[in-house]
């Protein structure tokens, strides 16, 4: 049995995790369960499930969890901090990390120097710092293992394929909410319009980036380090039906694409099980419900986000990193509609003008950066 740390439970990454732990309970055990703010979920997944410790970040909400699970074997923690503490607890075996953001960098670190596995949802680790945490990870010969469908599917594609030599990767996206919109479109575009993803349910930040390809940005900087890779054998194609979730191209020439429904409980179970796959109920696919397939080119030109996130790969250094940090601040200001669709874009473009470059960043660095990118742009919203 794996025992389970799930940083971020009441996401849509968490909840689906916990869905796929609820039908495998002799193979799976909940260690711990953490939560930014919402405490009432964490009180329920916490009585069902019984981990050992729980964490709550935000720390007003600390009394009612702790009055709550009273009558519980189940310890209860607050603060940011926690999450670095309780990832080393000795019983476990993987670290699901499914928070949002950079808050992610400090806990995968910590759980990755207890010599945990990392089951990684939260991209951004990498993005943010992908050197530096393939250098812990080797040293401390701990195993990434990708939960991102797309990164997911490149690992599977990989199983097997040892020591040949992969010519180039297509990272597939779905083209969001918008595919095919002009800038005049996307110049009155709202919140709601852009919260409603045609094919997949995620949170609001990672569907907000979907919609500008930014989500796909962070994505094949992470694939970068997920796979040793340069730049030039990353490619991102567009595919509305979200079948084929990525694809590997081998020196040879041959191809090798992993299929499915749209349905994160897969690459979930792929990554908590492996190397082994799990017998499960998912929906199957059916070919004759999805007749055609088709593939484009993404449109760099109107969607910025997508061609930041190669310049910041091709520059390296910190620029990863400020990148996120402004995407972070702007989508935030765009759900709260104190900032325009297209402005994002702009503020992301001045930060990486603006922020002070670092060629060989260490940890100290990245956070840094961090805390001066999203000043800088905080101050630009305001222009806008």
């Amino acid at each position: 049995m794996k025992h389970i740390a799930i940083l971020g439970s009441s996401g849509s990454i968490g909840t689906q995790a916990l869905e796929v732990i609820r039908e495998n309970s002799r193979l799976f055990k909940v260690a711990v369960l953490t939560v930014q703010r919402n405490s009432a979920l964490l009180i329920q997944q916490a009585k069902e499930f019984l981990p050992e410790k729980v964490v709550i970040t935000d720390e007003q909400g600390y009394e009612e969890v702790k009055n709550a699970l009273a009558g519980y074997p189940v310890e209860v923690l607050a603060g940011e901090e926690a999450l670095s503490e309780v990832v080393q607890l000795d019983c476990i075996d993987i670290v699901l990390t499914a928070v949002v953001g950079f808050c992610g960098l400090k806990p995968t670190i910590a759980a990755i120097k207890a010599g945990k596995d990392i089951a990684l949802a939260n991209k951004e680790t990498l993005v943010v710092a992908g050197g530096l945490i393939n250098a812990i990870a080797k040293e401390y010969d701990v195993r990434i293992l990708p939960v991102d469908s797309e990164h997911s599917a490149i690992f599977q594609c990989l199983t097997g394929e040892s020591g040949n030599k992969i010519e180039k990767i297509y990272l597939t996206a779905s083209g969001g909410p918008f595919r095919g919109k002009t800038l005049a479109f996307l110049a009155g575009v709202t919140r709601q319009q852009a919260l409603q993803h045609p094919n997949w349910v995620m949170g609001a930040k990672i569907t907000v980036d979907s919609a500008t390809l930014m989500n796909k940005g962070l994505e094949v900087i992470e694939a970068k380090w997920l796979f040793d890779l340069d730049v030039s054998q990353i490619d991102v194609i567009v595919h509305p039906q979200s079948v084929v979730h990525s694809i590997v191209q081998f020196e040879d020439g041959s191809m090798k694409a992993q299929m499915g429904l749209p349905d994160m409980k897969l690459p979930i179970q792929y990554a908590l099980g492996f190397p082994n796959r799990i017998k499960n109920s998912f929906p199957r696919f059916d070919f004759l419900k999805y007749p055609q397939l088709t593939f484009e080119q993404p449109d760099r030109k109107t969607f910025r986000s997508l061609e930041f996130a190669f310049a910041a790969l091709e520059k390296g250094g910190n620029m990863p990193c400020v990148i996120n940090a402004a995407n972070e601040v702007v989508v935030a200001e765009f759900l709260s509609e104190r900032l325009g669709f297209l402005e994002m874009s702009k503020v992301i473009e001045r930060c990486m003008n603006e922020v002070s470059y670092i060629r060989r960043p260490a940890l100290q660095d990245y956070i840094d950066t961090d805390k001066e990118t999203r000043a800088i742009a905080q101050q630009l919203v305001t222009k806008f």
